[in-house]
């Protein structure tokens, strides 16, 4: 098992969530969070002055998948949020040991 987290665009979002819908994959986390890149942020120019947004708003997404799926779901996720310009966002793949369904107690694959 593995948790992927995956870093993306606010705005590409629902985009993200109907190509994972669409593989089957409907359970995960969603948090909106802020962070920066190498791009270091962002400066914008209003009635003539420089304001520097060092942290952009992001989505950071969770999803446990089975071992199976990983290369699938990197994929999706890949394709869904890409826009060719800085700020795309990151996937990380991380080892999952374990899960547990609070409600059942079942474990492991059984519990995604």
């Amino acid at each position: 098992m593995k948790l992927i987290v995956a870093i993306i665009r606010p705005e590409k979002l629902p985009q993200v969530v109907r190509a994972l819908e669409s593989i089957g994959i409907f359970p995960m986390t969603v948090l909106e969070v802020r962070g920066r890149g190498e791009q270091k942020g962002l400066t914008i120019t209003y009635d003539d002055k420089e304001f520097k947004i060092e942290l952009l708003p992001k989505i950071r997404l969770e999803i446990a998948v089975d071992d199976k799926n990983v290369e699938k779901v990197i994929t999706v996720i890949q394709k869904a949020a890409w826009t060719g310009k800085p700020g795309d966002g990151k996937i990380f793949v991380i080892p999952l040991f374990d899960v547990v369904r609070i409600r059942t107690g079942e474990r492991g694959v059984r519990a995604l």
